[in-house]
């Protein structure tokens, strides 16, 4: 008999902190819009979620025993859009509050998707390579019925990344018989499957497109800002790679794997060759160390948390000294924290705002795919500073209108709008 290997407990017995701040953020939202109770009843929860069990054998012959879960939390705008979140710490909670942030800020930013995302309770790191790719190919196996290019499509997240989606798409295609799928499963690829330029960089470069439209709005100078970065993966060392090109002074970076801080600014390049090079932060020539737990407590013009949900919480919000957060992580900010840095007068670019060039740019990695066209990057990374100006500017006009902190003036627009799409389409089935 083959060994069957668990991966992880799959008790949650508490409500994930990212689904309580997703819900606190929607309940004030409906509040302030009157929204009608019926409507409010049906997007306080999930249109679908599923549990899979994955059972993948392992070349050395194990069999592990994962699950998984696929949440579409409303597709009024369109089908399910949102990310693979393969860690050991995934539950349902999380991914549903998860999905629920997928619905504001695809209807926020103006693409015609509802909110879904998915997660896989294993650790990436205990995996090998191939390894990996058996256990991404079983969820779609598995998956296949809740993923399509009208009911959900996902894309990269935590613990997953563009090879993975590049092996979703030959899974998809293979199962169908075909050299490629009907129309775009999933984003995120590699270009030569269907991808696009500029996706993986395109949070990042989103993060730093709305930082500029704040700083102009408050009159600083992004380039004599100085900078902390929580978070080195995607999201954080592009962010600060784009910031160091534009002549910010990054001063402080921390991830799991250590930090480093800099008075006179962070050689981001060279830092980036390290963790390439070594895996982590940490033995970093170039600057002092810093324990990652104090990086909030920088003292900084701007702080980017960039890393996972919850990081910023009434315990650690009073030692923040940043003027501006830019929230490039999914709820990084609890609703304690949230009042406490309002009072404060901190600038915030929230969540659904601040991080919604990924999305964006899946999007154009949609209609690409669909249309069978290639854009090139400097078409990308123009669309996607266009969008991501255009959409501050509109919640930053609607704040000072009703005189309103930027989180609540983004949420009014986004639920405003699935509200009105789930009224046009009918309440009748």
């Amino acid at each position: 008999m083959p060994e069957t290997t668990p991966i992880t407990k799959h008790a949650a017995p508490v409500q994930d902190a990212v689904l309580r701040t997703s819900l606190h953020n929607f309940k004030a939202a409906a509040a302030r819009l009157e929204l009608p109770e019926a409507i409010e009843r049906r997007l306080e929860h999930p249109k679908e979620k599923i549990t899979l069990q994955l059972h993948p054998a392992l070349p050395d012959g194990r069999v592990l025993d994962v699950q998984a879960y696929i949440v579409r939390h409303c597709d009024a705008l369109g089908p399910a859009k949102g990310g693979i979140r393969m860690n050991a710490a995934v539950t349902m909670d999380m991914i549903t509050g998860l999905a629920m942030e997928m619905t504001w800020k695809t209807a926020l930013v103006g693409v015609p998707f509802g909110g879904g995302k998915s997660g896989i309770v294993c650790n990436p790191h205990s995996l090998t390579e191939d390894d990996k790719e058996i256990l991404i190919r079983s969820f779609v196996r598995a998956g296949l019925r809740h993923i399509g290019p009208e009911i959900y499509v996902p894309a990269p997240d935590m613990g997953t990344g563009q090879k993975d989606m590049g092996f979703i798409r030959d899974c998809i295609s293979y199962s169908e018989g075909m050299a490629i799928p009907r129309g775009c499963y999933v984003t995120g690829k590699p270009a030569i499957l269907g991808g696009i330029r500029g996706r993986r960089e395109a949070t990042g470069r989103g993060v730093v497109a709305t930082l500029e439209s704040a700083c102009r709005h408050l009159g600083r100078d992004l380039a004599r800002s100085t900078i902390a970065v929580q978070g080195f993966g995607n999201v954080g060392a592009v962010a600060a790679a784009e910031l160091y090109r534009r002549g910010a002074k990054v001063i402080a970076v921390g991830d799991l794997t250590g930090g480093v801080y800099k008075a006179t600014g962070i050689d981001i390049p060279a830092l980036q060759e390290h963790v390439t090079r070594t895996g982590k932060l940490a033995g970093f020539s170039g600057a002092e160390e810093l324990d990652p737990a104090l990086i909030h407590e920088v003292d900084c013009d701007i702080l980017i948390p960039a890393a996972a949900g919850s990081t910023i919480h009434a315990g650690n919000a009073r030692d923040i000294k940043a003027r501006i957060i830019a929230e490039g992580a999914n709820a990084p900010v609890t609703p304690e924290a949230d009042k406490i840095l309002a009072e404060a007068g901190v600038f915030f670019i929230p969540d659904i705002l601040c991080n919604a060039g990924g999305v964006f740019v899946s999007y154009l990695e949609y209609t690409q795919e669909t249309q069978r066209e290639q854009m090139d990057k400097s078409e990308v990374e123009s669309r996607l500073q266009e969008r991501m100006e255009s959409t501050f500017h509109e919640v930053l006009a609607y704040s000072l209108e009703k005189n309103i902190p930027m989180r609540e003036a983004a949420m009014d627009i986004a639920v405003r709008r699935v509200a009105e799409a789930i009224t046009a389409r009918g309440i009748h089935p």
